[in-house]
């Protein structure tokens, strides 16, 4: 006898796709087609033999197209992303001349606001040999002040008009964690580098409420069209948060966001005495708080154990002393936030694992650690990421960006335990992967080919930069889907397309596991659906 038809409890039916998804022992799981119930979640993962429901509320016929679960950034920053693309964007810049170009004309076409700000510049794809200083942006604008945050945000690029309205002259100290750039005569350049980054920024004028609104929802509509329904904001503020509550209550939050607080004041302000619970049906919760033990490598504030090869009296910038980050990552837990802390020496990954040794004898149980980005790791120090089911959350579009600085940087003898995903992994190690957006390009197809090839979009360095590190692609695909999820406490719910799973999903262009690395980085998604509904379809 034929098997009876499935009960009409199914909202919808999404039948004939070539779909994928990761199990639970994080195996790749194909199926054809997906049931959605009427609370937006999967009811069930159907085999092209399975019965059909009768009589669904609605029926697609997907005609083969790939369909994969909403991918998730473990890692990115929601307002910047959107402030970015509405301002000044040198992301795409790759020489100091066509900076001063792009400045020139954004200028002469925007009499106001009356501060030019902007960012995405990197002085190593410009292979300028030295950072920009203020006298490269008076060349263009010297009437009204410039500011230009680096690409990785541990930098602001100064002219002097606004040097001058926030009052630095060649007295202005530098502070604690931070590195005001200075010539031969002690004069400041014009660059400001991690916390000294105040020190300018306080002259410039907030954005107004309906400029974040705006930011939110551009950030919001290039996610999706990157196919990715799900983002941890790494270090929200205050006015991050109303933002997101204030496009919530309006009924146009769509992303769901897994929101770590900036530091520990931001944290208990937003959240009180504990994680918040999930707000408008799952899109938004603050889980935990955003901690920072160093700089970036670009901008050498990353802390290392020994010197900078390209810059030898300097190890970068310890941001906290042990007894400091101590006290604020136990001030965390002990209301059960989960601990999320930046690290991309040597130096500060080393100080962040001392710390969860320590703190894990008093704070037992599934803590989920997270040491951000993990970029320059001592060789003896990856196996204690094993320990106390610590998290790598960790970028795979960095390696491919920053293969020829990190050479620089620490020279060639010393990348043993840089970028080492597959490392992690091979020590049952989590790993989630983001992008770091706006630093990154937020999609994470170019991430995936990253991860399997360690080559970037032209193909250097050809053969892989520490090849022996490369990861498969389900490996790749897990850490953007469930890996992600699990990082953000939120495996109960998205990662996957396991039945009582939110219904996210998209459909792209091309079936990612039929397809070299090239074609793979060139993926296009088609539509992103959440909760069984479409939100976003590419026109």
């Amino acid at each position: 006898m034929p098997p009876p038809p499935i009960p009409l409890a199914e909202q919808g039916l999404i039948d004939n796709v070539t779909g994928y998804t990761i199990g639970k022992n994080g195996d790749l799981v194909r199926f054809n087609g997906l049931l959605i119930d009427r609370q937006g979640r999967v009811a069930k993962l159907l085999q092209k033999d399975d019965p059909r429901p009768q009589r669904p509320d609605f029926r697609l016929d997907a005609k083969g197209r790939v369909l994969l679960p909403g991918l998730i950034d473990a890692h990115g920053h929601v307002s910047d992303l959107g402030m970015q693309a509405l301002s000044l964007d040198l992301s795409a810049t790759n020489s100091l001349a066509e900076a001063q170009d792009k400045l020139g004309k954004y200028a002469e076409a925007r009499a106001t606001p009356a501060w030019i700000r902007g960012g995405g510049w990197n002085q190593e794809r410009w292979r300028l040999g030295r950072f920009p200083t203020a006298a490269d942006l008076d060349h263009v604008v010297k009437d009204r002040p410039v500011l230009l945050d680096r690409v990785d945000g541990h930098a602001v690029l100064a002219n002097s008009a606004a040097m001058a309205a926030a009052g630095i002259t060649a007295k202005t100290q530098d502070p604690k964690g931070g590195r005001i750039e200075r010539d031969a005569r002690g004069n400041p350049t014009g660059l400001f580098v991690d916390a000294a980054q105040a020190l300018v920024l306080k002259a410039a004028p907030a954005p107004l409420p309906r400029e974040r609104d705006a930011a939110l929802i551009k950030a919001q509509n290039i996610l999706l069209a990157d196919g990715i329904t799900a983002t941890a904001d790494m270090g929200t503020s205050v006015e991050t948060w109303e933002t997101l509550r204030r496009i919530g209550d309006d009924g146009r939050l769509r992303v769901r966001i897994i929101s770590y607080g900036l530091g520990i004041d931001t944290l208990l302000a937003i959240a009180g005495p504990a994680p918040t619970r999930w707000l408008y049906d799952g899109r938004l919760r603050m889980v935990g708080v955003k901690l920072f033990a160093d700089g970036a490598l670009g901008s050498r504030g990353a802390w290392l154990k020994q010197p900078y090869a390209d810059k030898p009296d300097t190890k970068g910038l310890q941001f906290l002393d042990d007894a400091k980050l101590k006290n604020m990552m136990s001030r965390a837990a002990m209301d059960n936030f989960q601990v999320a802390v930046h690290a991309i020496g040597d130096a500060a990954n080393a100080q962040v694992l001392d710390a969860i040794d320590e703190l894990s004898a008093t704070y037992d149980g599934d803590r989920r650690w997270r040491i951000e980005h993990a970029q320059i790791v001592d060789p003896a120090d990856l196996p204690r990421f094993a320990r106390h089911g610590i998290i790598a959350s960790m970028q795979p579009s960095h390696a491919t960006s920053d293969h020829a600085m990190a050479v620089t940087r620490l020279g060639p003898n010393r990348l043993g335990g840089a970028y080492a995903w597959k490392t992690m992994l091979d020590n049952h190690v989590p790993l989630a992967f983001g992008s770091d957006y706006p630093v990154e390009d937020p999609n994470p197809f170019p991430g995936m080919a990253d991860a399997v090839t360690r080559e970037d979009a032209a193909g250097d360095p050809p053969g892989g930069f520490l090849p022996e590190q490369k990861l498969t692609l389900t490996q790749a695909f897990a850490a953007f889907t469930t890996g992600a999820a699990f990082a953000s406490r939120a495996e109960d719910r998205i990662g996957s397309l396991e039945p009582g799973h939110y219904a996210d999903f998209i459909f792209v262009d091309r079936d990612p596991f039929q397809v070299d690395a090239k074609a793979l980085r060139e993926t296009k998604v088609l539509e992103t659906w959440m909760a069984g509904s479409a939100v976003w379809v590419r026109k």
